[in-house]
Parts: structure tokens; C-alpha cells; sequence
């Protein structure tokens, strides 16, 4: 039944909704467990994340989401949490290209170990099969994809397992040599021996601990050897300088140099700006690019983010989203150095009384400008017993772009939109390969969600999907720009993360309004390659090979 007819039915106008919840029409009956204990343990509160890829090649994308684990009330002194019950296990569903999905998690082996966080999806041995690999505490995974619907786990001889608390990753061939690296956000020291009390005691009210209570980090980067192999370069690259509290990252090339950037959403601590310096190494420079702080000078609980270029001006800005009260964060960029504009683009007062997890800017209706989506929900789950204003249970926010300034129209979004969830990690990416970009959320402790475009408005589009030859095979880090009918100009730089803990679709997307024709196509190649189309036609993917 359409958007329109549902509403008809329940005596309201008919209007053509934006996304639709088709979910159970698609077969995912996916439920995140994590598993909440007495003990407000943190790690509770923040699975998980989410991956949209093409595991098995053809053409369609799947779906991937990552799952909690049990936990005994209380945890003893080096226990692991259990995900031997198959209600634990991450769950990967196959793409039928009917609308439908099959639960291929069994056959495929992906079923997981540990408790786990987060996903990001690419071929990061350049033979043509999409891996993954997974975010957990005390342990991560890589799946290698054997090419035949099936995948290895091979994290301890590939050398990235890693220890602590990861959460966020990224694929990023940081130092262009044609392999693709990895990129690990790691959160706080934490472990279940922490069993702090956080709350307010003489009510009885326990509650889950700030990040304050917990020191910072160092996050990761391996460098890819080539045959299978990572070497962890976190101290000779300097990201071990900087500890964070770190969730979302994204990458961008934010001064245009030539070399990819990294950003880190980091929870109640500065926020990072990885400058690549071109020589193997790297220097945070958020301060000094402000991008660090907000307008008042103050961090924020920064979770999900994304780094692309909303206002298509050539230069990738910054989004990321925090706790009710903080506002989401964009930061303008102006040719390599940022300015804090939420208040002037209406995302701040759109945002005020929210709290954010998995976002990305996504054109939604095609019409040239990358719109806001947000995945919402308070992170304590008992926040209406000190501040009744606020909720634990949130519906998403979805924020059109009108040229640089933002509108709250998630009123017109449909059901889904009126829904209140606790999101955490959100994926993107076409997954009915309609040239309209689609949804998926994965919900602490509930259902996960689909949400279907409903191509409201009859706008053009045009995506692109590279395939590296000098450089990696996925053309991640690639930076595109299109050129429209009218002359007008959008720009997207290759990658699957941003969100928070998640894996988007690969393939670069562009509305393009009323006109279903793309006056130039260029493709500057991380091999410095430059590539040049003129006069293509739209709605189609474009299926571009690296000369």
C-alpha cells in the first residue's frame, strides 16, 4: 500500500510521503541486542552500526548489521561477553533485487564474536570482492571475501584485530600508493571493571556514566603492505599524539591538496582534524582550521559526522551531530579553514532539543543539494527522570537544503518520521537501484529500520561508481565533479564512511533537478589521473575504469 493510500485510511490529506518504513515487506527482522544490565554497563548504550555493500556482486546492495553480545549482571574480572545465541549474532541479508532480503548470515559466516560496534566495507586487497570489517571491544574482525558468497575471518594474520574499546573505522589509501589502509576511532579506556556509579544515588536513579568518568584513547591507522597484510603505523604517523574520545569519522581532502584528511567525531572532547601532511604522517589542526569547538568555544558529544560539500562551492564542509541541548555542528569550509555555522544555516535551531547518532548529507530529492538526514535518541535511557523535556526515544530528522540554509521537513516525510526509535548507526545508499538514496538504521535494543524513497518530485539524478586500475579498485578517495545543464557545479569525494559506526554505498550520487543530462564529468583519481566526459545521460550509474 502506497504512502498516500495509508494516509487515506487514517482520515488525514493524502500527500505523497517522502520515505516510506518497508521494513517487513523486505524481510529484515533484525533486532539489536544490547543486552541493558542493572549495571548501566557503557558499552550498552552505543551499538551499533550499520553497512550497505555489494557483498556478492551483482549489483545489488546488501545489508549488514552489527549486534550486542550477553552480559552477565555483573561481569567478572575478564569475562567476555557471550554471543554464542544466535539472537547476538550481526546479521548480513542478501539483496534479492525484488525488494525483498534473505538472512544469508550462516552460510555467508559472518555471524560475529564479541560485543559488538561498528562496519565499514571496501576491497581492501584490490581482487574485486567487497570485505568488511567490524568495530568490537577488545577485538576486531576482518572478513575477507572469498568471491563465492562466503568470507574468512583473517583479523589476527592480516594484523588489524586492535584492542580497547574501536568504534568507528574508514578505508583510506592515505598515502596514494594504490592499497588501501585502515582507519580505526577507538572510544575510551573502559572495560567491565569500571563499574561506576553514575546517577543520582539517593533516588535510586543509576544511570550511564558521561565519557568524563573515562580517560581518551589513541586511535589507529594500519598501513597495507600488500599480500593480506596491515602494519600498524599509529605512532610514526603521529595519530598516537592526539588521543580522543572517537565515534563517527569521515574523510574528505579539506584543503584540496591532493591528499585525504581525516575527521573525528570525538564524545565531549575536542573535535580532530587529521591533516594527511603528504609524507606518511599527520597533524591534528582542528583548532586551528576551527573546526574543534562550537561558536561558544565549547566541545560537544559529537557521535555521527560527514565531511562533503553541501553548499557547492568545491570545498567539503563539516556535520556532526551531539547530545539535546548542544545543537548539530556544521562547519563551512572556506577554502581550507572552517567557520561554525549552524545557527545561520537553521540546523542549530532545528536541532536544539535533539540528540543524533547516524546522519550523512544526502540529496534526497535530487535537486542538486545535499540535504541533512539524522538518526536519533537520547543516549540515557532514563533521561526523562532528570530533565522531563528531553526523550530517550526519538523519531529521525530529516533537513532540506534550499540553497545553503536548512528546513525541518520531516513533517512531510511520512510515518516513519513520526515514530520515535533509538537510533545509532545509519547506512545510505540506493538499495533498489532507483537513482533515489534509501535508508537504513540500526536501533539500540529494537528493530532495525528500512526506509524506501519515495522519488517525491520527479527530479534527475546520475551516479558513479569507480573502478580503480593505478590506484585501489574501488576508487575510494577518487574526487568527482559534475557539471549540469544550467552549469551548475556538485562535488563528492569517493568513500563508504561517515555516520556513525557505518558503511554507505559507494558509489557516488548527484541529483540533477529538472535536467536529466550531465553537461561534464570529471574524475580526479587518487593517482592523480585526471578523466573528463562531456554530454551523459542521467538516471543511469555510470560505470567508470581508471585509465
Amino acid at each position: 500500500m502506497g504512502a498516500a493510500s495509508w494516509m487515506a485510511l487514517r482520515g488525514e490529506p493524502e500527500k505523497a510521503a517522502l520515505f516510506a518504513d518497508v521494513t517487513s515487506r523486505a524481510g529484515v527482522g533484525f533486532v539489536n541486542q544490547s543486552n541493558p544490565t542493572p549495571r548501566k554497563y557503557l558499552i550498552e548504550s552505543m551499538t551499533g552500526g550499520a553497512a550497505v555493500f555489494d557483498y556478492d556482486g551483482d549489483g545489488w546492495l546488501d545489508i549488514f548489521l552489527v549486534n550486542g553480545a550477553a552480559l552477565r549482571d555483573p561481569m567478572a574480572a575478564g569475562a567476555q561477553p557471550d554471543k554464542s545465541e544466535p539472537r547476538f549474532w550481526n546479521r548480513l541479508y542478501r539483496n534479492n533485487g525484488n525488494g525483498t532480503f534473505t538472512d544469508v548470515t550462516r552460510k555467508a559466516g559472518v555471524r560475529g564474536r564479541g560485543y559488538g560496534m561498528g562496519a565499514i566495507a571496501a576491497d581492501y586487497d584490490n581482487d574485486g570482492h567487497t570485505d568488511l570489517y567490524v568495530t568490537n571491544l577488545n577485538g576486531n574482525l576482518l572478513y575477507h571475501n572469498n568471491g563465492d558468497g562466503t568470507f574468512r575471518e583473517v583479523a589476527a594474520e592480516a594484523g588489524v584485530g586492535a584492542s580497547g574499546w574501536s568504534a568507528g573505522a574508514l578505508f583510506i589509501d592515505y598515502d596514494r600508493d594504490g592499497r588501501l589502509d585502515l582507519f580505526v576511532s577507538r572510544y575510551v579506556k573502559w572495560d567491565f571493571s569500571m563499574d561506576i556509579w553514575c546517577g543520582e544515588r539517593k533516588a535510586g536513579h543509576r544511570a550511564y556514566c558521561h565519557p568524563d568518568q573515562f580517560q581518551p584513547v589513541t586511535h589507529l591507522l594500519f598501513h597495507n603492505e600488500g599480500n593480506g597484510r596491515f602494519r600498524d603505523v599509529s605512532a610514526e604517523s603521529h595519530i598516537t599524539r592526539f588521543p580522543g574520545k572517537g565515534l563517527g569519522v569521515a574523510m574528505e581532502d579539506f584543503d584540496r591538496d591532493g591528499w585525504p584528511d581525516i575527521f573525528v567525531a570525538n564524545d565531549s572532547v575536542p573535535q580532530q582534524l587529521f591533516r594527511n601532511r603528504g609524507d606518511g604522517a599527520f597533524e591534528e589542526v582542528a583548532l586551528d582550521k576551527g573546526a574543534a569547538y562550537d561558536s561558544d568555544g565549547r566541545s560537544f558529544s559529537g557521535m555521527g559526522t560527514d565531511f562533503a560539500d553541501y553548499d557547492n562551492d568545491g570545498w567539503p564542509d563539516l556535520l556532526a551531530d551531539a547530545l539535546a541541548t548542544q545543537r548539530y555542528s556544521i562547519f563551512r569550509n572556506t577554502k581550507g579553514a572552517f567557520d561554525y555555522v549552524s545557527d545561520a544555516s537553521g540546523v542549530g535551531s532545528a536541532s536544539m532539543l535533539h540528540s543524533g547518532w547516524g546522519l550523512k548529507f544526502f540529496d534526497y530529492d535530487n535537486d542538486g543539494w545535499k540535504d541533512i538526514f539524522v538518526g536519533q535518541g537520547h543516549v540515557m535511557d532514563n533521561i526523562q527522570l532528570t530533565e522531563p523535556h528531553l526523550r530517550y526515544l526519538e523519531p529521525p530528522l530529516l533537513l532540506r537544503n534550499g540553497r545553503g540554509k536548512f528546513v525541518d521537513v520531516s513533517g512531510e516525510a511520512g510515518p516513519a518520521f513520526r515514530t520515535p526509535r533509538a537510533a545509532r548507526g545509519v547506512a545510505f545508499g540506493d538499495l533498489n537501484n532507483d537513482g533515489w538514496l534509501d535508508v537504513v538504521m540500526n536501533c539500540n535494543n529494537e528493530p532495525a529500520v528500512i526506509l524506501e524513497n519515495q522519488r517525491v518530485g520527479g527530479n534527475h539524478w546520475v551516479m558513479v561508481d569507480t573502478v580503480g586500475t593505478r590506484g585501489n579498485r574501488d576508487g575510494i578517495g577518487a574526487r568527482v565533479r559534475v557539471v549540469g545543464e544550467s552549469g551548475g557545479e556538485q562535488y563528492a569525494t569517493v568513500s563508504t564512511a561517515s555516520s556513525y559506526l557505518s558503511s554507505n554505498d559507494k558509489r557516488a550520487h548527484f541529483g540533477l533537478g529538472r535536467s536529466n543530462r550531465v553537461k561534464l564529468l570529471e574524475i580526479t583519481w587518487p593517482s592523480g589521473k585526471v578523466q573528463r566526459m562531456e554530454d551523459l545521460a542521467g538516471d543511469r550509474v555510470i560505470r567508470i575504469q581508471e585509465p
